[in-house]
């Protein structure tokens, strides 16, 4: 790892509490039936075969979804908004669809509409900062980040005039 690598590295928010959906793992291979997600080898994914010993049990994203508890809220505001909805929701989508690829716990919640905002919500952090970072880097705007203490949720602002 470059000393570029390294710095970016250290900058990575490092939650003081874990997630609380990730417990309690599985022990050996699980299936989630809902999604067909494969918990294997301490890791949630995609797999082409579920392994016939596998266990049934929900996994993490889909407990938040059948719970509604987001680990990550995106507000998103202003005119741009009004002006560029769809293209703004096409990279929603699309981010969340890279994500989603390679992270199977990284899912979208629901994207409501309130009063010419957007409201949205997101089964893991991670998502909703790459959604934000997608926002800045192709709309610019302003984009603040918060993470809770006392627990595991992000949220984040984006707005543009």
């Amino acid at each position: 790892m470059d000393h570029y690598q390294q710095s970016q590295k250290n900058k990575l928010f490092k939650p003081e509490h874990g997630d609380p959906y990730l417990e309690p793992t599985p022990q050996g291979t699980a299936h989630c039936p809902q999604c067909g997600a494969v918990h294997h080898q301490g890791r949630w994914s995609w797999q082409p075969v579920v392994p016939d010993d596998a266990q049934q049990q929900l996994c993490p994203a889909c407990r938040r979804i059948a719970d509604d508890q987001p680990a990550g809220t995106l507000h998103l505001a202003g005119g741009f908004l009004a002006g560029h909805r769809e293209e703004i929701l096409g990279l929603i989508h699309s981010t969340e669809t890279a994500e989603k690829s390679q992270h199977a716990l990284e899912r979208l919640l629901r994207i409501t509409d309130q009063d010419g905002s957007l409201l949205v919500t997101t089964t893991g952090m991670h998502l909703a900062q790459r959604i934000g970072h997608a926002l800045s880097a192709a709309y610019k705007g302003e984009c603040d980040y918060r993470y809770a203490q006392d627990e595991y949720h992000l949220a984040v602002h984006w707005s543009r005039d």
